[in-house]
């Protein structure tokens, strides 16, 4: 069986500056815009352009991810030839490895790759919200004749040291990778989206591989080896939405994100939709006398309070006298009468008891509180900036 390319999403990471909303679950499986995780854009986007063969490698607490990609259905990858594999480590005779970095992950897989025959790997990450076209990034990696091809953001220029930047020449070719720079040269983010011809990125796994001092990792080994030895490697400019959702208050700006417009990354692109493992809910109650402005609110909800500027997730009751302002509110939570909730993320089946507040009212900076599944909040208690 050959794939001219397969794709390799990195799954595994833990996810430690979300705290605790990955507690028990990996990054990606984290609920996101009412009714998806965010792992259903890169999979979406996989299929969506044309993509059928996708490994998903997975490390850190992995079951929910796991149960909630099952048999791809969803995605239109439940395919006898292809379709996605979940790939956690392994054991061999040799040895048993967790992934060291994201170069060992793809090079622990190399069997997996092989089966396939691909000519093109791409690589990506399951933690970016975001709608991009691959196939449009492998034409261009075609045309360039490169040996990688790396996709980048333009960034502010105050934003640019938080990020690997690419300095590249007027015909796209980069000759220069900069980690987190003190003093950027340009403002090209890269998005850690990469596509590589295969027969050389196993040349330079093989070598990274056995340098004892590598961290294994793209960024830091792969990319700049590549660079040293001159390669063909070129940026691949993305100028629509993106967002690295690794924070707590980077999730919480992107969903704000999605209620500043109706055209919102969900919405918008009816012919690249989104699709996600979503149970079937009925559709949501509104009470005669809840208000409800610039909102998200999912299906099988019950509300009965006032909800503004937030998205609230399928199952959602939110009693007479509840008040949720600047928020996320995810599946199964149950806000009690007088409760009110500002600039928060309420995680998965919380109960937040009688005239109980969460959260600050301050907002300049916004500060962002976090409760975390399952807990329990008793009648008349504050919660206020534990993020």
């Amino acid at each position: 069986m050959q794939k001219e390319c397969i794709a390799m999403l990195l799954a595994g990471g833990e996810g430690s500056r979300l705290g605790v909303l990955t507690k028990d679950r990996a990054k990606p499986a984290i609920p996101f815009g009412g009714k998806y995780r965010i792992i259903d854009f890169t999979l979406s986007n996989c299929v969506n352009s044309g993509i059928d063969t996708v490994g998903v490698l997975t490390q850190y607490q992995p079951l929910e991810l796991n149960d909630y990609i099952g048999n791809g259905q969803p995605w239109d990858l439940d395919r006898k030839e292809g379709g996605v594999h979940i790939l956690p480590p392994y054991q061999t005779r040799q040895c048993s490895d967790w992934y060291k970095g994201t170069a060992n992950a793809i090079t622990q897989n190399k069997p997996f790759i092989e089966q396939y025959h691909p000519k093109y790997i791409l690589i990506l990450s399951g933690d970016h919200i975001y709608k991009m076209n691959y196939s449009k990034m492998l034409q261009y990696h075609k045309e360039k004749n490169a040996d990688c091809t790396i996709a980048v953001i333009d960034v502010k220029k105050e934003d640019a040291s938080r990020f690997g930047i690419m300095n590249v020449q007027d015909d796209g070719r980069i000759y220069e990778f900069e980690e987190k720079p003190e003093h950027p040269k340009s403002t090209k983010a890269s998005m850690g989206i990469y596509i590589f011809n295969w027969d050389k990125l196993r040349f330079y796994l093989e070598s990274d591989e056995n340098d004892v001092n590598s961290c294994n990792d793209f960024g830091k080994n792969i990319i700049p080896s590549m660079l040293l030895a001159e390669e063909n490697m070129f940026a691949y400019s993305f100028k629509s939405y993106w967002k690295d959702v690794g924070t707590i208050d980077s999730l919480w700006e992107s969903h704000m994100d999605l209620i500043k417009s109706k055209d919102n990354i969900i919405c918008k692109d009816k012919d690249w939709k989104i699709y996600a493992r979503s149970p079937m809910k009925p559709p949501h109650y509104v009470g005669a006398n809840s208000k409800i402005t610039n909102s998200i609110v999912a299906e099988g909800c019950s509300i009965e309070g006032d909800i503004d500027s937030s998205v609230i997730f399928q199952g959602v009751t939110i009693e007479p006298g509840a008040l949720v302002h600047n928020s996320i509110i995810m599946s199964g939570a149950h806000l009690m009468k007088g409760s009110s909730i500002y600039n928060a993320i309420i995680d998965e089946n919380v109960v937040v008891g009688q005239n109980a507040v969460i959260g600050s009212t301050v907002i300049d900076p916004v500060k962002i509180t976090v409760v975390g599944s399952n807990t329990k909040i008793g009648d008349g208690e504050t919660i206020t900036n534990n993020n």
